[in-house]
């Protein structure tokens, strides 16, 4: 199951468990094609550690209209709205 996970200012530690299974492809973006078990448990790697300052977006395969879903956690510029089964972004207001 191919996944792209988005990190934000990871811990090296973090960083260093999720490269064990998935390929660092640019700075903070890495791919991989794992088992869903897997895939449930590095996303649980990334909720429990609480060295995560930034934030973190995972896609992943999904049977829907669009062919995938998003799970993300901490402060992202984005956040994910389900609008009648269609997955979409919305930009968050920076407030000065």
């Amino acid at each position: 199951m191919m996944l792209v996970l988005i990190l934000e200012r990871p811990s090296p530690a973090l960083r260093g468990r999720l490269t064990r299974w998935l390929t660092e492809v640019h700075p903070g973006v890495l791919l991989g094609d794992v088992a869903a078990r897997v895939r449930d448990d590095l996303w649980a790697l990334i909720e429990a550690d609480t060295s995560l300052d930034g934030a973190a977006v995972l896609v992943m395969p999904a049977r829907n209209e669009q062919g995938f879903t998003v799970r993300s956690r901490g402060d992202t510029a984005r956040s994910f709205v389900d609008v009648e089964g269609m997955l979409l972004t919305c930009r968050r207001r920076r407030h000065t």
